[in-house]
């Protein structure tokens, strides 16, 4: 689970690229009257702030500065933490003489004081903390030379490290890392979050995530429209109405999956399991005959039918609600007639895995469905490579929406959904890298499934059926995440849907 802490009440869940919060800076500047240096002096003593709260007991800091505005926040932290009595040591990475502006003044003012400036030649081994304030957000290109170096020894060094606005080397607009980045256990960002901070490489190199909007007025934010936004399952649930004391099992559907070849049973009974886990009133499993008579033996909650060929889904596909179609399907001819039968229907769809598989090389466009990819699923469905999916997770998705409709879940480290509303992408900041184990995809079918049977719109479903699968995922992993399985998240999804329930 990425931490994402503020002192406020809530962290914002509007997400934005960097040329969007430049926008944001230049508004706050030009037409409410804020000096930039003042931004700057705000944006060092918040970071210092958080640097005192986390790690009280440090005294000695070691802050590497940047040629530009990243740099000038480092020196407001070095000129806090000096003045404070701790011992500093400013590294200037980069040619000083390129400071400029409000960075220049920053750095003057903390020589005036005292401070001293050294060029970077490597981190000091005393050191309790090191201040990351290099590059900030107008990454463009691979970070070589010497502040590839400079990135590599700090990773190397044992002191935590805390990043001023965005980890060095991480893509703000793509969560990805053109060359090295740096890897910090904290980060503070200022005026608005930016989207690559919570999916691809951002959680791992941004630690706990901290927000300062640094006292700009709320009227600033209605010259941007959010680039993306963040869901959590503690927003989404209330999607979901309270039952009524009459309710029956038909009020809230009947899940069909469709899946299981011969030796694969297990994703099609992790789907049933879940669907049911989150509410289904009805879960049937169309499967291979082979193992059919014994895949409820310890479920029996699940119905379960044996289909030798597209013909004999007539019936079952008559009573469904909602389609679950791809775990453990295979890609042979008996996979291939299910999913071409399934296909005909009316009904919505959730797909997944094989089935996706088999999309990719039989391409369909549809509304009523929801496809599941994992970045190596969606490569194939858009003819390329595993690399150039997480390149731009947010250009993936939406290639994926406007090829083959519906709705689209991106999954890995930040699941992004988007659908056909006009709602920008939400990207979960809920889950842990315990979930990357085999099966919890194929939970996650179910479950989305699962809510569109009992109501919600396929891009809603889709939305809070990613949260809630993640926050199962995360109370699982309380016993820790290696060697977490995905039949663990099951018991946890009965607590998530109600509130005040988990032990």
């Amino acid at each position: 689970m990425q931490r994402l802490i503020q002192d406020s009440d809530c962290l914002p869940h509007a997400l934005y690229r960097a040329e969007q919060v430049r926008a944001l800076d230049r508004t706050a500047i030009e037409e409410h009257g804020i000096p930039g240096i003042e931004l700057m002096e705000r944006a060092g003593r918040a970071a210092y702030r958080l640097l005192r709260q986390r790690w009280p007991d440090a005294r000695v800091i070691a802050v590497v500065c940047g040629a530009g505005n990243n740099g000038g926040d480092g020196y407001v932290v070095a000129r806090y933490a000096r003045t404070e009595g701790l011992g500093v040591r400013v590294l200037q990475l980069g040619d000083r003489q390129r400071l400029r502006g409000d960075a220049l003044t920053m750095a003057t003012r903390f020589r005036e004081a005292g401070g001293s400036v050294e060029p970077f030649q490597g981190l000091p081994e005393r050191t309790d903390l090191i201040v990351d304030a290099i590059l900030g957000t107008g990454l463009e290109r691979e970070v070589t030379g010497e502040w590839a170096q400079a990135i590599t020894a700090i990773n190397g060094h044992p002191a935590p490290v805390i990043a001023i606005d965005i980890p060095s080397g991480l893509h703000s607009d793509l969560g990805k890392i053109p060359g090295t980045a740096v890897r910090a256990e904290a980060t503070i960002s200022y005026i608005g979050l930016k989207q690559g901070m919570f999916t691809g490489a951002g959680p791992d190199c941004c630690g706990e995530i901290h927000f300062d909007a640094l006292q700009v007025p709320a009227a600033v934010y209605a010259r941007q429209i959010l680039s993306a936004r963040r869901i959590e399952w503690t927003r989404l649930r209330g999607l979901l109405p309270r039952r009524p004391r009459s309710a029956n099992k038909g009020r809230f559907g009947h899940v069909l999956v469709v899946g299981g070849a011969r030796g694969y049973s297990g994703a099609a009974r992790l789907t049933g399991e879940g669907a049911l886990r989150a509410g289904a009133g009805l879960v049937t499993i169309a499967t291979h005959p082979d193992h059919a008579a014994y895949l409820n033996l310890d479920r029996p909650e699940l119905m379960c039918r044996g289909i030798e060929g597209p013909a004999q889904l007539a019936p079952a596909l008559a009573r469904a609600t909602v389609v679950a179609v791809g775990p453990g399907l295979g890609k042979d001819a008996w996979g291939k007639r299910l999913l071409d039968r399934v296909l005909e229907t009316e009904h919505p769809l959730v797909v997944d895995a094989d089935a996706l598989n088999l999309l990719a090389a039989a391409p369909a466009c549809r509304d009523d469905w929801v496809l599941t990819p994992h970045p190596g699923e969606a490569a194939r469905l858009l003819a390329t490579e595993t690399g150039a999916i997480q390149a731009d997770r947010f250009d993936s998705v939406r290639r994926l929406r406007d090829r083959f409709g519906g709705v689209v879940v991106l999954k890995g480290a930040g699941t992004l959904v988007l659908g056909p509303s006009h709602k920008p992408p939400g990207v979960c900041t809920d889950g842990n890298p315990g979930m990357a184990t085999a099966g919890t995809g194929d939970v996650l079918t179910g479950i989305i499934a699962s809510l569109i049977a009992q109501g919600l719109g396929a891009e809603d479903a889709a939305a809070a059926g990613v949260c809630l699968h993640a926050a199962a995922g995360d109370a699982a992993a309380a016993g820790g995440e290696r060697g977490l399985l995905a039949s663990d998240l099951l018991a946890h999804i009965r607590p998530q849907l109600n509130p005040g329930t988990e032990s």
